[in-house]
C-alpha cells in the first residue's frame, strides 16, 4: 500500500502568539488571522513486508532506519517525524518520504504542516478513520513533546483546512471563520502581497515561550502589548471579511510594531533594513511570519508597486518567494 499526503504552509497575518495555550485563556480569548499557502509539504508511506522502519527527507537529505517502529530514536535527526510515527504506529515496516518546500527556519509553519500531512497518511495506511480535527489537538501536543517548550495551533489548521481564516480560541476550544472565499478577491491578496525569505532563520518555539512568559512575569509593557495585539487581530479580522485593503494595510503595520515590542529579538537590523527599502519602494506595510527573529516576511504593496518592491527586496538581500494561496487544506490518497 502506498499513501500520499500533502498539506499547505501559512503565512500569519495579525494574532500569531494568541494560539499559544495557555495565553489565550488568559486573555479571555483570541483570534489568529492566517492564509494558507501553496508551499507544500508532502508525504509518502509504503509498507513494507517486515517491520523495518525508513525514514527519508529530500529536502534535508537526511535517513534514519530501525529495526521496528518502536525502537525508532526521537533524539536524532528527523527526530521529530519518528515521533510522530510512533505516536500513531503502523502495523507493519513503513518506508516514510518527506519533503518541506519552504526554506528551513522559514517561519511558514513548516514543521505543523508536515505533522499534519504525516498524520493524514499515517491515519489512512493504519485505516483509523480519525476526525481530523484530531490531528490538531494531537499534533500540538506530540510537537510540543519534540521541542520542549509550548506550541500553539494556527499552523496545524491552516494546514488542515487551507484558504484564508481566522481561528478563533478561547476556554472552549477553537473554532473556524472562514474570511475570504470569492476567488477574485483571492487572486488580488495574491497580487498585493509579496512574500520574501530574509535569509536569517529562527526556531518560533523559543521566541513564543519568550513572549509566554513575559506575560506571565508581567514584565513592563508585556500584557498590553499583547492586548494591542489582541485588538489589531480582531480587528484586522472585520477588514478582512469586509475585504477593506487600505485599513488591513494599516492593521498589518500596527501588528508589527506591537509585535517587536514583545520581546528582544523578534525584528533585527536586517530585517529593518529590508522593510525600509520595501517601504521606499511602494509597500505599505510589512511583518516577520511566526514569531520573529528571521524567516520570511510578507508585505502588502501598493497597487502597481509589486515589481518596484521585489526589486528593492532583492538589492537588500531578501529572496523573493513565489506563491498562491492554498484553496484546498490537507489532501491524501492512495497511489
Amino acid at each position: 500500500m502506498i499513501v500520499a499526503a500533502t498539506a499547505p504552509s501559512r503565512i500569519d497575518l495579525s494574532g500569531g502568539t494568541l494560539d499559544l495555550y495557555p495565553l489565550y485563556l488568559f486573555l479571555d480569548g483570541g483570534v489568529t488571522n492566517n492564509a494558507a499557502i501553496d508551499l507544500w509539504s508532502e508525504v509518502r508511506i509504503e509498507t513494507r513486508d517486515d517491520v523495518r522502519v525508513q525514514l527519508t527527507s529530500v529536502d534535508t537529505g537526511q535517513e534514519l532506519t530501525a529495526p521496528s517502529v518502536a525502537e525508532l530514536p526521537t533524539d536524532r535527526e528527523l527526530g521529530f517525524v519518528a515521533q510522530v510515527v510512533k505516536f500513531y504506529p503502523p502495523k507493519t515496516g513503513v518506508n516514510v518520504t518527506t519533503n518541506n518546500r519552504p526554506p528551513h527556519g522559514s517561519g511558514l509553519g513548516a514543521s505543523s504542516s508536515l505533522l499534519i500531512a504525516l498524520s493524514g497518511a499515517l491515519d489512512r495506511i493504519n485505516g483509523t478513520n480519525m476526525a481530523p480535527e484530531l490531528f490538531v489537538d494531537y499534533g500540538a501536543n506530540v510537537e510540543a513533546q519534540s521541542i520542549g517548550v509550548p506550541t500553539g495551533k494556527q499552523d496545524y489548521l491552516a494546514a488542515l483546512y487551507g484558504g484564508v481564516n481566522a481561528f478563533h480560541f478561547d476556554a472552549a476550544g477553537w473554532k473556524r471563520e472562514q474570511l475570504v472565499v470569492e476567488e477574485e478577491r483571492l487572486q488580488q491578496l495574491e497580487e498585493r502581497i509579496v512574500l520574501t525569505f530574509t535569509g536569517e532563520t529562527h526556531f518560533s518555539g523559543t521566541s513564543n515561550w519568550n513572549m509566554l512568559k513575559r506575560y506571565i512575569d508581567d514584565a513592563p509593557g508585556s500584557r498590553d502589548n499583547m492586548r494591542e495585539i489582541q485588538r489589531v487581530a480582531e480587528e484586522m479580522r472585520v477588514a478582512l471579511k469586509a475585504f477593506d485593503i487600505d485599513r488591513f494595510a494599516e492593521l498589518l503595520a500596527l501588528e508589527w510594531e506591537s509585535r517587536k515590542r514583545l520581546a528582544e529579538g523578534v525584528t533585527t537590523p536586517g530585517i529593518d533594513r529590508m522593510v525600509a527599502a520595501a517601504k521606499a519602494a511602494g509597500a505599505l506595510a510589512s511583518k516577520i511570519c511566526g514569531a520573529g527573529g528571521g524567516g520570511c516576511m510578507i508585505t502588502l504593496v501598493a497597487e502597481g508597486r509589486r515589481k518596484e518592491v521585489e526589486a528593492a527586496f532583492g538589492a537588500a538581500g531578501a529572496q523573493v518567494l513565489p506563491f498562491h494561496i492554498a484553496r484546498q487544506g490537507l489532501t491524501v490518497k492512495e497511489v
